[in-house]
């Protein structure tokens, strides 16, 4: 009596772990768009290209920030594994830079960082 009741509540914990798994219940906050790691690489790119093409317009470094630093919050999605996080790292470090100059008003410094930047992010893809 005693195994068949040992056998019998492995069975249910064993069953209620894999009946309740966390990540196949897991999703997105309500509210936040998720993106693979490829698109969000585009979408920085994306960004970077604005914020050259803001600068060489002529538009107030509070824009530019803006743009940079949307830049930089797609640059969060860029998650596949720990090669790419690092490196991932290395090019936000870049870009964190230009947004740093764009806030203090600096466009000449920002504009100096953002092809960096964008090379940064260009050579993550083939680490997917």
């Amino acid at each position: 009596m005693k195994t068949i009741k040992t056998i019998v509540l492995s069975s249910l914990i064993a069953l209620s772990m894999g009946a309740f798994s966390t990540v196949a219940f897991a999703e997105v906050d309500p509210g936040r768009t998720a993106y693979a790691p490829a698109d969000a690489i585009d979408l920085v790119l994306g960004q970077i290209k604005k914020a050259e093409v803001a600068i060489q317009e002529g538009k107030p470094a509070a824009d530019v920030y803006a743009i940079i630093k949307q830049g930089t919050d797609y640059s969060k999605e860029v998650n596949a594994n720990d090669v790419v996080d690092r490196a991932r790292a290395k090019a936000n470090d870049i870009l964190k830079k230009a947004r740093t100059a764009a806030k203090e008003g600096d466009l000449k410094t920002a504009a100096e960082f953002l092809p960096p930047a964008e090379k940064a992010f260009a050579d993550l893809k083939p680490l997917i």
